[in-house]
């Protein structure tokens, strides 16, 4: 901030309240379909890259993802690139130090048993 101040940093939890009750179980099953659609995960330095199977998890699908997802955990950055003449969908998901760990340890569970952690 410009006077000198600083935001405090959000700890590593997510906020569920932060997404109206009608719209968790949404959120929560929009998520695990996302990361159920993981082909593949390559670690960059201040997260995860995961390449996405396309026809499971559309772009509109990352969009409401990334949407909600931005309130109950406001520590992450996003990123999404989608490669030209039909290729890849990637999505980042991104913090400050000691965010990889948290990255596991929440989307874990929902990753398919042929993709591993690099």
């Amino acid at each position: 901030m410009e006077n000198g101040s600083t935001v405090p940093e959000s700890p590593f939890a997510c906020n569920m309240n932060a997404i109206a009750p009608a719209e968790r179980k949404q959120h929560i099953a929009t998520s695990e379909k996302l990361f159920g659609a993981v082909q593949e995960i390559q670690e960059i330095p201040t997260g995860y890259s995961f390449r996405l199977e396309t026809e499971t998890a559309p772009l509109t699908t990352v969009a409401a993802f990334i949407d909600k997802e931005r309130y109950c955990c406001p520590f992450f950055g996003f990123a999404l690139e989608v490669e030209p003449e039909g290729g890849a969908l990637w999505l980042s998901l991104t913090g400050r130090e000691g965010v990889k760990p948290f990255i596991q340890a929440e989307i874990g569970h929902a990753l398919s048993q042929a993709v591993a952690w690099p």
